[in-house]
């Protein structure tokens, strides 16, 4: 509940590392100029990686394991003067071994390098050097963490445009499950959202061709085009038959961030980060405070199924309700690699009280926010168990082309415990009216284990039927946390709405 206001944050200071290593980024803009400049023999990767000073030997064994799996890849190489993307394959895999955020077997690397390559089943003499590598790759980072991976030049290209919040297509995040894709969950006010697309869908088929048997990425590619064109999807859906939907492509703009006041309460709704994050609550407030033509009551910020965005972006959105204290740390694979954000001084909202909502599908950067607040005790957490995917993944761009999207550190909260695997459990858990199905990171293939006990440190439980219903979508969750805010205290809100303190 509020206290004494602190001074309002009139400026903002970002946070100057982000998921992109900007060494990395810097070489990548540089390298036709060092590939145009440089001269004498060998390909142009080659000298590429040459001039840069990467090619610095193998330990004898992990140099011996190298040569086993260079072995395999030309077997299968078209031409034999094709081999140049081997130099390709040996820098990404020197990246993976030296910073990945766990030490890994160089043989195991390898041997899952030689694995995508053979599961192609291809016939000896019959890939180019572009298509090997890209299976190497592939299969060497599925055989770490879920979210480490191989991006080829369009991949890279599609993460960047989505990390500025636009992008061409449907309006949907998904994922693969039993060779389909599944539907996380429809971006508000998008084409598939406007549709009828929900989340746990799963796409059959794209324009009548089969999904099964395809790559996310090359679903994702399907199911993209032109603004204004036309797509025909087989959707499955439980308890009913397969069903065909028909959505006309758009160009998706993320709005990261949406507002509305109800009664005096702000209701600032966070539904992805982005580099336009911040920008957008800082006008969020500005707007509350012209429609309410003074400071509101209470806060609502609605991290639900918000799956995480730029780390910056979550310290700020923290740092904005923070006037002190750590936010949030970052943890590598050496003792040494650590790197703290504290909070600056000053309170965008002005002390008043704030909740905060999650839900299972709050993952990455909104469960960093949930911590923070929470463990400041600047905020009260309603809703349930939030995602728990605590790492950090670097983009490292490859020469030339591609990059490495590469697990490199834990998150930690200022509790000192990581999130990984584990997640933000909420103050005051409110029960869902219907029960949800849904996998946390824990349930993850090769997901990084959790280093300690799942806590569960809930004051309270509250059921959802409880609640009012509040606007069209009838959101209980925010009825209870509208209904906390006006309650004067905890104490009150649980006895009004028939809810059990817990010891």
């Amino acid at each position: 509940m509020p206290g004494a206001k602190p001074t309002r944050k009139t400026r903002r200071v970002t946070p100057q590392t982000q998921l992109l290593v900007i060494g990395f980024l810097l070489l990548a803009t540089l390298l036709p100029g060092i590939s145009a400049c440089t001269d004498g023999a060998g390909s142009p990767l080659g000298r590429v990686l040459s001039a840069v000073g990467v090619q610095s030997p193998l330990p004898p064994e992990s140099a011996q394991e190298f040569e086993r799996f260079s072995g395999v890849f030309r077997r299968y190489l078209a031409d034999p003067k094709d081999d140049e993307k081997l130099d390709y394959v040996g820098f990404a895999f020197r990246r993976l071994r030296t910073s990945y955020v766990q030490e890994v077997s160089d043989a195991d690397l390898l041997q899952a390098a030689i694995k995508g390559i053979e599961e192609k089943k291809p016939t000896p003499g019959s890939l180019s050097g572009g298509a090997l590598a890209e299976a190497a790759l592939d299969g060497m980072t599925a055989s770490l963490d879920p979210h480490t991976s191989y991006l080829n030049p369009d991949e890279f290209r599609e993460t960047m445009v989505q990390t500025k919040g636009e992008f061409g297509g449907l309006g949907i995040e998904v994922t693969m499950e039993d060779g389909l894709v599944k539907v996380v969950s429809p971006i508000e006010d998008t084409p598939a959202d406007a549709a009828g697309l929900r989340s746990g869908d799963l796409i059959v088929t794209v324009d009548g061709n089969p999904i099964q048997g395809k790559s996310l990425h090359q679903a994702v590619m399907m199911m993209r085009g032109r603004p204004g064109t036309r797509i025909d999807l087989i959707v499955r859906r439980p308890g009913v038959s397969d069903f065909p939907i028909r959505i006309v492509r758009a160009l998706i703009h993320v709005q990261s961030v949406k507002w509305r006041t109800e009664g005096r309460v702000a209701y600032i709704q966070v539904r992805r980060f982005t580099d336009t994050t911040e920008g957008g609550v800082i006008k969020a407030f500005a707007a509350v405070r012209s429609a309410l033509n003074g400071d509101p009551v209470g806060v609502v910020l609605d991290l639900r199924n918000n799956p995480g965005g730029p780390l910056n972006q979550s310290v700020i959105l923290a740092d904005i309700f923070l006037d002190q204290g750590e936010i949030v740390s970052l943890r590598g694979r050496q003792a040494g690699h650590k790197r703290v954000y504290d909070a600056n001084t000053g309170d965008l909202a002005d002390g008043v009280p704030v909740a905060v909502l999650i839900n299972g599908g709050s993952a990455s950067a909104s469960e960093i926010v949930a911590r923070a607040l929470k463990f400041h005790r600047r905020a009260t957490v309603m809703g349930t168990q939030s995602f728990g995917k605590g790492s950090v993944q670097t983009i490292l761009p490859l020469p030339v082309e591609g990059a490495l999207k590469m697990t490199t550190a834990l998150y930690y909260g200022p509790d000192g415990k990581t999130l990984q695997a584990r997640g933000v459990a909420p103050d005051i858990l409110v029960k869902p009216a219907e029960k949800v199905d849904r996998r946390r990171e824990a349930n993850l293939p090769g997901a990084i284990p959790a280093s300690a006990a799942e806590g569960r440190d809930m004051r309270a439980t509250v059921s959802e039927n409880n609640c009012p219903e509040i606007g069209e979508k009838k959101d209980r969750l925010l009825g209870c946390a509208l209904a906390y805010l006006g309650a004067g205290s905890e104490k009150n809100f649980l006895a009004a709405y028939g809810g059990q303190q817990r010891m």
